[in-house]
């Protein structure tokens, strides 16, 4: 009974946790422009997610260390850096823009404008990091961000042209009057929202951090293998939503506010208090995930002591890496700028570092010293390399796509 609990409450966390602030810019803006002719793009990007956090996961159940722990060790400390460099950099964005959207969503309820709240935003994020423990921190918020489960109802109760949504998956191009240019941009932009950096860095050190071993596999496999594609039918609901009420008639989205309209105007007051339930859980939740990832990298790479189960005053430098990132993000979005802008560009830049958070899993995946017989095998080995020359071109095409496009406005 004990074991089918924590598989339950991690398929819950991994459902409730899959969406952030990107998913919800991204999925809404490609569905609203395009209808659902991206729809196979998040389908893809479940894919690879799945196959990377399965590796990363059973790394850490196997070897008890996290992934970045071992990046250093395998591959150097030069090419390490590079790797903790990019990623902690996005990362940091990720974070701040996770901020900006707990602020958009308190505005959201209060009326009052969004760079008000960003301090107290930050403040309680910081609170949570520092004294709550990792289980109740994952549970809680993971499962509070089922709340978007709203989107699936508010979907059913619009009524869709499910012929025409039908009609779109199998003419995946942009329709007329749109360019490929920014079907690109946006394309690249729905994969990486996927497969952010940082989500990987927190599912191997949260392995660490809850003590997985091997008899925990099976826990590792259901929370990656159910919870993430039941999360990623959270991200097409809101793609389902926007296609239903925007494309139509022809509203781009640009505000968090617009991504919940459609629940507004199906489910009335009551679905727009749940989905700000659910916005705050996501962007909340997400703050802490990218939270910890800023000080999980930094750590692990100059072997500092590190995690919630120590005591603060024993991984001092660790807390002092999450409280600086938390006050670097928070001094961004004092600037005023958009906290959607900092969320596309989260999602270009996270395209950009891919290469360097999943080749090290890859091959660390496949270091037999490591994981003996629990190395990668030819299918997981087909997988992988099949994602990661994905990946790579994602990456190439991410800055081009941006410039040419102006990140999506032509």
């Amino acid at each position: 009974m004990k074991k089918l609990i924590a598989v339950t409450l991690g398929i819950l966390t991994a459902i409730g946790g899959f969406v952030d602030i990107g998913d919800l810019v991204a999925n809404a803006q490609s569905g609203a422009r395009f209808g659902m002719r991206q729809a196979w793009i998040v389908i893809v990007g479940v894919v690879g997610i799945c196959v990377f956090a399965e590796m990363a996961g059973r790394v850490a159940a196997v070897s008890g260390r996290a992934v970045f722990d071992l990046v250093r060790e395998r591959l150097g400390p030069r090419i390490a850096m590079t790797n903790l460099v990019g990623s902690y950099l996005v990362t940091l964005l990720t974070l701040t823009a996770e901020i900006g959207g707990i602020a958009l969503t308190i505005q959201l309820a209060s009326g009052l404008p969004h760079v008000l709240w960003v301090p107290l935003a930050a403040f309680a994020v910081w609170i949570v990091l520092w004294r709550v423990k990792f289980q109740v921190m994952e549970q809680v918020f993971g499962v509070f961000g089922l709340a978007l489960v709203v989107f699936v109802v508010a979907l059913i109760a619009l009524d869709p042209p499910w012929g025409t949504f039908a009609e779109q998956l199998t003419h995946a191009g942009p329709p007329q009057g749109e360019n490929w240019g920014t079907w690109g941009y946006l394309a690249v932009s729905l994969f990486a929202s996927a497969l952010t950096p940082y989500e990987v860095f927190f599912f191997s050190s949260g392995g660490v951090e809850e003590k997985w071993t091997t008899k925990d596999l099976a826990t590792e496999r259901s929370n990656t293998f159910v919870g993430f594609p039941l999360g990623g039918l959270l991200g097409l609901a809101i793609m389902g939503c926007a296609a239903t009420v925007f494309f139509p008639a022809g509203v781009q989205v640009d505000q968090l506010s617009q991504t919940a309209l459609p629940v507004a105007l199906a489910l009335g007051k009551l679905g727009l208090v749940v989905v700000m339930i659910g916005f705050f859980a996501a962007t909340f939740g997400a703050a802490l995930e990218t939270g910890l990832s800023t000080g999980y990298s930094i750590a692990q790479y100059f072997g500092w002591q590190w995690g919630k189960l120590v005591k603060p005053r024993e991984a001092a430098r660790f807390h002092t890496v999450v409280l600086v990132s938390v006050l670097l993000g928070t001094a961004a979005l004092l600037t005023t700028i958009d906290p959607v802008q900092i969320t596309e560009l989260s999602l270009l830049f996270s395209a950009v570092v891919l290469p360097l958070t999943y080749l090290p899993i890859l091959v660390v995946a496949n270091d037999r010293d490591y994981l003996g017989d629990h190395a990668n095998g030819r299918v997981q080995n087909f997988l992988g390399v099949t994602f990661l020359i994905i990946i790579v071109i994602a990456a190439v095409a991410a800055i081009p796509l941006m410039i040419i496009t102006g990140m999506g406005q032509t």
